[in-house]
């Protein structure tokens, strides 16, 4: 990245956020058009660097991978990943000079050929090699560097605190291409802002890992830049790094109870806050209290999960309402209650911009003006114990059938957790894999229903899924809120399509939207300072 003014302009936060949402589906095509029209724009930071490999495999259609890798300043990693990953094709044309065509993969390539499986990475540890490492790098800094190309609008980045193997490293390349904002969920996510503080001056972070059956043994994650700067690492030449600014930290919370514990954990260090209702589609907070089902197997959730916004504001800090927000009605509300604005996902997951797969998404849409859609809050679904959305769709893992037809296995691994061996090393294990492997590192049975492979489907929903040697391909599992009646709107049978511009205009009045100058560095003129 250049330096300079670009790190100096001051990050201005607008008062609709587009959420970050599953693997790729807020890719850089989305957040670049959402930012560029005045919206927070956030790119999901989740599984990146797998989906880096495989749009590589594809060719990358229109070269913008290519373009920003070769913005990346450690040219050596970059010209690494692209001998170990990138597959030249016949029809692929010149890489774009600029933001074009095919943006965010949705008009793909080929790709391997039938029976052909795509080339996996290793599965993330505990103690990654320098290799692993600064393709999470490379991979956080491609996504942010296109959401950010061309405009001076205000681009983010989504994390799930849960997913810990990765994150030191995807925060740091994000950082590299100058990332404005940082949200993160999934988990109480106090201990990033001093991780954000060290890499910020290239130095090395680290944070407590998660391990089952841990007793009072302690086992950390660090990650430290210097030895590719000071030319100690993979053949790289020693070079100064650039100067970096700290992105804003949004902690997504339920409860005003979490945002006032992260305050007082992280003191300076907590820009805000999403408060998220159980509506919103992805990963909920589970209900407090005992957890009870209703008689359709579904969480239930009580006035105890209701965010009381007067609480919120209290607090002192700006803070977006999310969850059955996307509506001008909702963002007066949430004005009206002390909120800055509010944080939509599933009215942009389905636009055009989005990374999803354009058959399914058309499918999905076609589903929902024949009244055939649902959304079900599953409690099982996720390895990682929370509630988890599923959309239904035919032929995706919301179908019984297809989840029966699926052989367990786990190649992807971003959801295992590491779990300590009596002799104190570490395994890895998620209930989403083989039982008999589960099973085997400790874990119980009754852990292992119900779980689906969330890395692979989500995978699978941007026309990415792993190709079997028997033919097999990953189907897909689709998530959104619960108020897809958001959606309609925009869609008629005859034009099952809109752009990312329609849900803005039609969220946000005129005299709140942020007007963005095109140019690198240019800036935004209204909205909530941060930083």
């Amino acid at each position: 990245m250049a330096e300079g003014e670009r790190w100096e302009r001051p990050v201005m936060l607008p008062r609709l956020i587009q959420g970050g949402m599953g693997v790729g589906v807020s890719g850089w095509a989305l957040a670049r058009e959402t930012s560029r029209h005045g919206a927070l724009g956030v790119v999901s930071g989740t599984v990146i660097d797998t989906l880096l490999v495989r749009r590589l495999a594809m060719g990358d259609p229109g070269g913008h991978l290519r373009r920003a890798m070769a913005a990346f300043p450690v040219p050596e990693v970059a010209a690494r990943v692209l001998d170990r990953y990138f597959r030249e094709r016949a029809e692929d044309a010149a890489p774009a000079s600029s933001p074009g065509a095919n943006e965010g993969g949705s008009d793909l390539a080929s790709g391997p050929e039938p029976g052909q499986r795509f080339k996996l990475a290793s599965m993330l540890r505990a103690k990654a090699t320098p290799e692993r490492e600064w393709l999470l790098v490379l991979a956080n800094f491609v996504e942010v560097y296109l959401a950010k190309e061309g405009h001076g609008g205000v681009v983010g980045i989504n994390y799930l605190h849960k997913v810990q193997f990765p994150t030191l490293p995807s925060l740091y390349g994000a950082m590299l291409a100058g990332v404005d904002v940082v949200l993160m969920g999934a988990g109480i996510p106090g201990d990033i802002p001093p991780v954000i503080d060290s890499l910020s001056r290239h130095e090395a972070a680290s944070v407590w890992l998660d391990v089952l059956d841990a007793g009072d043994q302690k086992y950390a994650l660090t990650f430290d830049p210097r030895a590719v700067w000071e030319g100690k690492q993979m053949g790289c030449a020693a070079r100064r790094p650039p100067e970096l600014r700290k992105p804003s930290f949004l902690a997504i919370v339920s409860s005003a109870t979490l945002a006032r514990a992260l305050l007082k954990k992280a003191p300076g260090g907590i820009d805000g806050f999403v408060v998220e209702a159980p509506i919103a589609g992805g990963h909920n907070a589970p209900p407090r209290g005992v957890q009870q089902l209703s008689v359709r197997g579904e969480p239930i959730y009580g006035e105890r999960d209701v965010v009381d916004m007067a609480q919120m504001a209290a607090l002192g800090s700006p803070f977006w309402m999310a969850g059955g927000c996307a509506s001008r009605e909702q963002f007066s509300a949430a004005i009206a209650g002390g909120a800055r604005g509010i944080q939509v996902g599933t009215a942009f997951a389905f636009c055009d911009e989005s990374g999803l797969d354009p058959e399914l998404r058309r499918g999905f849409l076609a589903r929902l003006l024949r009244g055939e859609a649902d959304v079900f809050t599953d409690p099982l679904a996720s390895p990682t114990n929370f509630p988890f959305k599923v959309a239904s769709m035919g032929d995706s893992l919301s179908e019984a059938g297809v989840y029966e037809d699926r052989p367990r296995l786990c190649d992807l691994g971003y959801l295992r957790r590491a779990c300590r061996k009596p002799d104190g090393t570490l395994d890895y294990r998620c209930p989403a894999e083989p039982v008999e492997d589960y099973v085997s590192k400790g874990g119980a049975l009754e852990d292992t229903v119900g779980r689906k492979c969330l890395c692979n489907a989500l995978v699978a929903n941007l026309g990415l899924g792993q190709r079997r040697p028997d033919t097999y391909e990953e189907p897909p599992l689709l998530t959104a809120g619960n108020d897809l009646d958001c959606i309609r709107p925009f869609i008629t049978p005859e034009k099952l399509s809109y752009h990312a511009r329609d849900v803005i205009e039609a969220l946000v009045p005129a005299e709140y939207r942020v007007n963005v100058r095109a140019g690198a560095g240019a800036g935004v003129t209204e909205g909530a300072r941060i930083g």
